[in-house]
This record gives C-alpha cells, structure tokens and sequence, in this order.
C-alpha cells in the first residue's frame, strides 16, 4: 500500500488552501451537478466497487454492493443539499433601538476539512465525510484506515473528473504519525472523526482551536419487550450483534429483555 509521507500531506494541504476560494465561490449549480456525477458513476460500477471493497474487507459481496448503494445514495443527497445552503432573515425589533430593522444571516464554507475513516465501512464512512464537505464548499483531505484505503482511491479517481478544482479532494493513506498532523495543523479548520472513544478525544484534546466532528459509538442496547415477535427480535438481535462480524459502532452490545419473556428469548437463539 502506498503511504503518504508528511512531504505529500503538505502538498495536499498546499493545494487545498489554493483553491479554498475557487471551492466557496464554486456556484451551488455546478456543486450540485458534480455531485450527481460522482453519484451517477458509482451506481454505474456498482459490481466493480463492490468487488474491491470485497477483496480489501473480506466482506461478502451482498455487503459490499449494499454499502455502495449508500455510498451513492451519500452523494445524491449532498448534491440536492449544496442547492439549499441559504441563510434567514431576522426580524430585530425586539427593542426600541431595532425597531425597522432586520438582521442577515449568511452561511460560509468553514474551510479545510480533515477527514479520519476506519477499516470496518471503508467507502461509506468516508464519504459521510466527502460528500458533505464538496456540498458545503470545502475541500477535504480524508486519510481511510491502512487496513481499507483502495475503495477510496478508487473513488478519487471519478472525482478527479468533475469540476471540482484540482486539490479540492486528497485521499492520503499515512501512518499515525504523519496522520497527527491533520489532528494539530491550525490550517484544518474542522476535524471529523470516526473511531474508537479513546482515540477519538485524544484527538479532540490535541485539535486546538478547529471545530471537532465525532462518532465514537455508543453503548447501543437492544429492547425487547413482551407483546414483540420473540422469533423476529431474535433474528434481530443476532443481526445486530454479529453483522460484520461485530464491528460496527452502531453493533447491539446490551440486550434488554422484559422479565416475562426473558426465559422464552434465549430459546429462539438455538439452531
């Protein structure tokens, strides 16, 4: 796998601030319709991604395709959100002093983004991050896990051809060391983050002053309570434990059962 070092991350960087104007002067027409574009070529290689993600992963295939389909799904929502980023009017008469005035609310891109994604959905947690930051008007440097990165360069390649400017996407597989400096470089204006809760707020705590995004998970429990379909629920539960093996933030890691069915619940577990 190739590694970038922190030479190419600064070559990102260097790119990415270059073009940060171009990005948030980019019209929401033109966002919208390289967006689609991205969303339309991935549903077309739908088979091709999947295959990849397989191989990378060791998902099954019908996993695979599913995560894909989210991934163009991903992209076709951002592409209809970068048409309603707008902004409010607000009535300030609520004093004498702003009595015949109104304020102006304007949103604007908050500038580089650093993207971290983790190995267990190689391709939809990146581009939970990917997407919105193109519709918002904000180039990204993502670094995927070591572990997972091909999907991702494979998607790079479908973003180099729209018109997104040049730089306005890196995907950089790198060590923890040169990956740091996503975490503490003051020119990433917004960290996002997706990962383990001690990794993730050693990074909140190192980020400085850029505004932090992240998704640790929870302790995620599973209800079943006594009017359920306890041969269902069970389906469920098993679902929702082992799919993917257990890794996945939103795994069920607590199972709740209502005491009047709590001994009859095991029992549609058995095979």
């Amino acid at each position: 796998t190739f590694m970038a070092n922190s030479s190419d991350l600064e070559i990102a960087i260097s790119k990415a601030e270059s073009i940060r104007m171009k990005m948030q002067n980019m019209p929401s027409f033109k966002r919208y319709q390289a967006l689609m574009y991205i969303s339309d070529s991935l549903n077309e290689q739908i088979e091709y991604f999947a295959e990849i993600l397989s191989k990378e992963s060791g998902k099954p295939m019908i996993y695979s395709k599913g995560e894909i389909m989210r991934s163009v799904e991903t992209f076709k929502i951002a592409a209809e959100e970068s048409k309603r980023i707008s902004g409010e009017v607000l009535q300030l008469d609520w004093t004498p002093a702003g009595e015949n005035k109104q304020g102006l609310v304007k949103y604007f891109p908050i500038g580089l983004v650093a993207g971290i994604s983790p190995f267990n959905f190689p391709m939809n947690l990146a581009v939970h991050k990917i997407a919105p930051a193109l519709a918002a008007g904000c180039p990204i440097i993502l670094k995927p896990s070591t572990n997972t990165p091909l999907s991702t360069l494979a998607l790079a390649r479908i973003i180099d051809q729209t018109e997104f400017p040049k730089g306005a996407v890196s995907i950089l597989p790198m060590d923890r060391k040169t990956g740091n400096q996503l975490v503490t470089d003051d020119r990433f204006k917004l960290l996002s983050f997706t990962g383990s809760p001690q990794v993730g707020w050693m990074m909140k705590a190192m980020s400085g002053k850029k505004k932090v995004v992240l998704e640790l998970g929870g302790s995620d429990p599973f209800v079943v309570f006594a009017d359920a379909d306890l041969e269902k629920a069970a389906k469920g539960a098993a679902m929702g434990r082992f799919l993917n093996c257990g890794q996945s933030c939103i795994a069920a890691k607590r199972f709740i059962v209502e005491s009047s069915v709590a001994a009859k619940f095991p029992e549609h577990f058995k095979i």
